[in-house]
């Protein structure tokens, strides 16, 4: 632990890495009004300065002792390969922008791994789904516009649609943070101004709109992707944090007051004006205090700081650097596909289109009887589609040339007989034409990206002072037999051939999203981090990044790791009172030039309650009311997953409608398989049409796998009645969905494209009183608050019959 030496610079909250844990870290602590620095080891990257050139390329990797500071860092292990990223935006500047969040089955308990020991997560799904909400509302993803004018001539999207359809898997557009349109809600365009969001632009660059040109893994030029550069941090910097590039954290400290010394280098961004000029071997130190300290420099750099600096922190557990995975990461082909007769080579286009349109869903045991015989049961797991630059589309070709060298040497031919005859050639035109081919190797050869529950059980570890790591996927052997077998049935689906990643047939993986090292648990044996990122044993230590997943997410992690920021903030700030009135008065004197800390600003500690609730039921389409909807000849199950959240108990009670936040899924055919709800809510015992009833109204906005906006509106209507009545009347959901995002009004004068009947079964409703959460200082009281109103409100309208209600 360090002595009281003077430390030149202090700050409330050091936040170590801008990815997706960091910069949602940033922003919730700057706003509300915490003195708030964030170092990133990497340089910011303005629209226009991503690399394209070879010249460039050759500088845009991660490699400080070789005098490069790029975009890339590309690790090698024994039994498998990555590439994360370094740069102000972190991840998010090189990702395909999907945004899905971890089923809920998949937050497992206590599951056995192959060598010993469980994977559990301490959280579940209804924990984080206000949370995912939150960060969906600040990244605004919304699925690829394949159904719009310009938009629509995508053929590897339309491929996996039909290829899904073919085989009878769960396929849909998932939301993507990419700016297709100027403004939410208006029409898409290519290459339009996107519109300045109220905290600013921290690059000062205009943003265009998405150009289709699949360059996103490789950073977009555009400003197209709504990355962490233009949303988290722009905010964040708005608020008051000060964020610095090119700053490398090497050290970590606990300090007898409390709080962390933390010792980091400064890197000279500017690039060598030669290739063989010298780096920099010793950097000068420089040490910062913290109250508290923010560790997001993702999975290999927030672990590799805790193994390096663990004789400075003594409490950290036998957990440190185990729980790692690759999350199921595969690369795979389908080439050479084929229109639907077979006859003629069907483009797919990969170039055509951002990275990543469209995810087909491979179900998971834990889900129960699903599996159709396509692919064999198992661990979940997705398939995405993949894109890749024009520019590789020239490369695929040259790979091709080996098998087509009898037309290169007709060509050559072709040239030089004119020329020894003492002719020119008049027909050249025709002659590059004809060795340049159809292009039919690229434009029929799709990528197909793989990703899911491969087994946590690896460890990463130092060897000298460089991280290393164990792990192999042999280990996961089942998950990446099982979806390669999908992808195979996909490439033959479009009457193509599937073709293994030369990674795999050297029997190795290449991951892009590291998980584990730091994982969560409910204890200091099972993990480093509680459930909200704090490390055990050190107050003030937080892990808010990848590292901390105790195992694979399944999905495209980034927003799960985002939404666990968000909700260790939440408790961070919740905290905050207490851990201020631990510090010592001794420290306090110390430490009184020290400005104290800022009032809170912008946020406030809350009693909140939180309950899950789960319906199912019939819809059928082209009807408009639910009681006739019940006997038509054509109806599809539907079904509603809900977390209903009361924010802020005081003002709950006080609105007269009584208007609760919702987050979750409605599932249907018609809407395309699963669809997360993004907006609406649910009003608990609003005025009714007499002053003698009430209602418990649905309000939830949903989009369907097109991307076009549905509206589910539902109300039980509840009336005074014997108790007898009571359990249909506030089980039982009538409802219509809507055509847009608006609400039905009395009139009854919105489109209705369906209606139905929901209702909650017993299992379901005994289910739902387990889910119950509380949160903030005041928790335990807001759940009685809510408790009382709620059964006030049952007593009122069952309680007796024939009596007054009020």
């Amino acid at each position: 632990m360090s002595g009281d030496r003077a430390v030149a610079e202090h700050v409330d909250v050091l936040v170590v890495g801008s990815g997706f844990g960091g910069s949602v870290a940033a922003y919730r602590l700057a706003q509300a009004g915490l003195g708030v620095l964030l170092m990133e080891r990497g340089r910011a990257y303005p629209p226009g300065s991503f690399a394209r050139t070879p010249a460039q390329a050759s500088r845009a990797f991660w490699a400080p002792e070789a005098g490069s500071h790029g975009l890339f860092d590309v690790r090698g292990f024994r039994h498998f390969d990555s590439v994360v990223s370094s740069g102000l935006g972190g991840g998010s500047l090189i990702y395909a922008n999907v945004l899905l969040r971890k089923d809920e089955h998949w937050f497992v308990q206590r599951q056995t791994l192959p060598g010993g020991g469980y994977e559990t997560w301490p959280v579940t799904r209804a924990d984080l789904d206000p949370h995912y909400a939150a960060v969906e509302r600040m990244l605004t993803p919304t699925p690829y516009p394949l159904d719009r004018p310009g938009h629509d001539d995508v053929p590897k999207a339309h491929a996996m649609r039909s290829a899904a359809e073919r085989l009878g898997l769960e396929h849909s557009l998932p939301p993507l943070a990419i700016s297709f349109a100027p403004e939410p809600g208006a029409e898409p365009g290519i290459g339009l101004p996107v519109a300045a969001a109220p905290y600013g632009n921290l690059h000062g660059v205009t943003r265009r709109t998405c150009k289709l040109c699949g360059e996103c893994n490789i950073g977009c030029n555009e400003g197209a992707k709504n990355s962490l550069d233009f949303t988290y941090l722009s905010a964040a910097r708005q608020h008051g944090a000060e964020l610095r590039i090119g700053h490398e954290v090497r050290a970590i400290r606990p300090t007898a007051r409390g709080g962390y010394e933390v010792d980091y280098v400064r890197h000279d961004m500017e690039p060598a004006r030669h290739r063989d000029a010298a780096p920099a071997r010793h950097l000068p130190v420089r040490t910062v205090g913290c109250d508290r300290l923010v560790l997001a420099a993702g999975t290999y750099g927030t672990t590799h700081l805790l193994l390096r600096n663990s004789r400075n922190l003594p409490s950290l557990g036998p957990t440190l650097g185990t729980r790692f995975s690759a999350n199921g990461d595969i690369l795979s082909f389908a080439i050479r596909t084929k229109s639907g007769d077979g006859a003629v080579p069907a483009g797919v286009d990969p170039s055509r289109g951002p990275v990543i349109t469209s995810a087909i869903r491979l179900p998971d045991d834990l889900e129960g009887p699903g599996s159709d015989g396509v692919v064999p049961p198992g661990r979940g797991a997705y398939i995405q589609d993949g894109g890749y630059p024009g520019f590789v589309g020239w490369l695929v070709e040259a790979a091709g040339l080996p098998q087509d060298a009898g037309r290169a040497g007709r060509f050559l031919l072709q040239q030089a007989l004119p020329h020894l005859a003492g002719a020119g050639n008049h027909r050249l035109s025709g002659d590059l034409a004809r060795f340049l081919g159809d292009g039919a190797l690229s434009d029929t050869s799709l990528p197909l990206l793989g990703m899911g529950r491969d087994m946590p059980n690896g460890v990463l570890h130092l060897r000298g002072d460089t991280l290393d790591a164990r792990w192999s996927p042999a280990d996961s052997r089942e998950h990446y037999a099982r979806i390669r077998t999908a992808m195979r049935a996909v490439s033959e689906a479009l009457d193509g051939r599937y073709a293994d990643s030369p990674h795999w047939l050297l029997k190795r993986i290449i991951t892009v999203h590291p998980c584990g090292g730091a994982p969560m648990g409910r204890g200091p044996v099972e993990g480093v981090c509680d459930a909200f990122g704090e490390v055990y044993g050190h107050p003030g230590l937080y892990v808010m990044d990848a590292a901390a997943l105790p195992g694979s997410v399944g999905t495209n992690p980034a927003l799960t790791v985002a939404a666990l920021a968000d909700r260790a903030c939440t408790r961070l700030l919740e905290r905050r009172g207490a851990h201020d009135r631990h510090r010592s008065a001794a420290a306090a004197h110390r430490w009184q030039a020290t400005p104290p800390p800022r009032t809170l600003a912008t946020y406030a500690p809350r009693g909140s309650v939180q309950f899950t609730e789960t319906m199912r039921g019939l819809c059928a389409p082209g009807h408009s009311d639910p009681a006739t909807a019940r006997r038509a000849a054509s109806k599809e199950p539907l079904a509603v997953r809900l977390t209903v959240t009361v924010d802020d108990i005081d003002a709950f009670l006080a609105d007269p409608g009584h208007p609760a936040r919702v987050d979750g899924w409605i599932r249907a055919h018609g809407l395309g398989g699963r669809r997360p709800v993004t907006g609406g809510e649910v009003q608990v015992f609003a005025p009714g049409r007499t002053p003698r009833h009430r209602e418990l109204r649905y309000q939830l906005f949903v989009s369907d796998a097109t991307g076009a906006p549905r509206t589910l509106v539902g109300v039980k209507d509840l009336a005074p009645a014997p108790p007898s009545r009571l359990w249909a009347a506030t089980t039982t959901l009538p409802y219509v969905l809507l055509d847009g995002h608006e609400l039905k009004d009395r009139d009854g004068d919105a489109d209705i494209v369906a209606a139905g009947t929901l209702s909650i079964s017993p299992a379901a409703f005994l289910r739902q009183l387990g889910t119950f959460r509380v949160t903030g200082p005041r928790g335990s009281a807001a759940f009685a608050r809510f408790h009382v109103f709620f059964l006030d409100q049952l007593r009122q309208l069952y309680g007796w019959h024939g009596a007054p209600r009020s």
